[in-house]
């Protein structure tokens, strides 16, 4: 999709609740919070000669939203649904849509947590997933994604 550059365009969507990372519950999704993970994941990707557009909305529609505009704009989307994960069929429908690869990322392993987060209607539709290894995940699902477009 980005032709006229020699670096691949990523797109990182983050859902709900994660701007609030570093605050919320630290015990379990660190203190590290979304700006430096952001930054962190620019300057990986700037080692995988990857560009990085780092982006988070608490809403499911403007989630959605942003899930096309990466489908239309990006060459692959690495996506946090956070809680959407295990409850929006509409951001579900909009990632099968997509005809870019698209990585799932949780900081936690969802599997291991509550009954509720053991449903992810994602799982289906994603290229790959990486769960359970907190900020250093991202650095995973961008070497994944790496892979993925270098194919």
């Amino acid at each position: 999709m980005n032709a006229a550059s020699a670096k691949k365009q990523v797109m990182i969507l983050g859902g709900p609740n994660l701007g609030r990372l570093g605050l919320r519950e630290p015990g379990i999704y660190g203190l590290t919070t979304w700006q430096e993970l952001g930054d962190l994941c620019r300057s990986w990707g700037q080692d995988l000669d990857l560009e990085i557009d780092f982006v988070q909305e608490d809403g499911e529609g403007s989630l959605v939203r942003l899930v096309h505009q990466a489908s239309d704009q990006a060459d692959g989307i690495i996506i946090n649904a956070a809680a959407y994960t295990h409850t929006s069929v509409a951001l579900r429908d909009a990632v099968a849509a997509v005809e870019v690869p698209v990585i799932e990322i949780h900081l936690t392993n969802p599997t291991a947590r509550e009954e509720f987060r053991q449903t992810n209607l994602l799982a289906g539709v994603v290229d790959s997933g990486v769960f359970g290894f907190g900020v250093h995940g991202y650095r995973l699902a961008l070497e994944g994604m790496a892979q993925l477009l270098s194919v």
